[in-house]
């Protein structure tokens, strides 16, 4: 038996990077998986790779930066599919770089409201709906930044400290009640997004970072979110869980 076998998942911001690979490998897994973006063209070619894995998926648009948006992804999940048993806040921005002196304000309000109202909402409606479905789990993407500061992210900073703190207030409210709730942090991951907009001395700048040697790969992430997801990590809740080469050990 598959190990996520006729589990149904949400992975929010699924249309690419690490959210593709998440989506895909729960597919394989056996979940029925329903991936979520407001990247239609790309959601839908999640979803097309999915099928042709012999998976089940649906795609639904949402933009998680919204309370509604959220609300009525769940609605839709439980419709489409009876029930929610597993969901992963993936989504999330990385915003412009600028001093916290000069950050503008209009930019932090966004990164905040994607990277950490969007994963409360999430867990708003994910939350009910999983607990009238028996239980389940909730993985929030978190990022090393969850940790350690940086220079020039002052709201993507805040935000992913944000998600690990709420992962962790959420979690211990609900360990009694049959719902797993963790955040991963990945190291510098080497996406599509990350490549197109760095240079070449910019990469080695970040591969160096990571005492392993070289950027994370999408599907090393997906990994260790499949874990969480299975009853494989079934005593594991309120737990912050770094990938990240190394970086955060210096």
């Amino acid at each position: 038996m598959k190990s996520l076998e006729n589990k149904v998942a949400i992975v929010t911001g699924a249309s690419s990077g690490i959210g593709e690979a998440i989506a895909i490998t729960f597919g394989v897994a056996g979940a029925k998986v329903v991936v979520s973006d407001i990247n239609e063209e790309g959601g839908n070619s999640v979803v097309e790779k999915i099928k042709s894995n012999g998976g089940e998926a649906i795609f639904i648009k949402a933009d998680t930066s919204t309370a509604e948006e959220n609300e009525k992804l769940v609605a839709e999940t439980v419709k489409h599919f009876g029930g929610l048993d597993i969901a992963v806040n993936n989504a999330g921005i990385g915003g412009p770089a600028a001093l916290t002196g000069e950050y503008p304000v209009e930019a932090w309000d966004k990164v905040i409201a994607v990277n950490l109202s969007g994963v409360f909402y999430g867990l708003r409606y994910q939350i009910p709906a999983i607990l009238a479905n028996g239980g389940g789990n909730i993985i929030n993407m978190a990022s090393v930044l969850g940790q350690v500061g940086t220079k020039f992210s002052p709201a993507y900073v805040a935000a992913k400290h944000g998600v690990v703190g709420l992962t962790k207030a959420a979690a211990i409210e609900y360990a009694d009640q049959k719902i797993r709730i963790n955040s991963v942090g990945p190291g510098y991951i080497k996406t599509p997004l990350l490549v197109k907009h760095l240079s070449e001395d910019q990469m080695d700048s970040l591969i160096k970072q990571h005492p392993i040697g070289r950027l994370g790969e999408s599907q090393e992430i997906a990994e260790l979110v499949l874990w969480l997801a299975s009853d494989k990590a079934s005593f594991v809740t309120g737990t912050y869980y770094a990938a990240d080469g190394g970086l955060l050990a210096q």
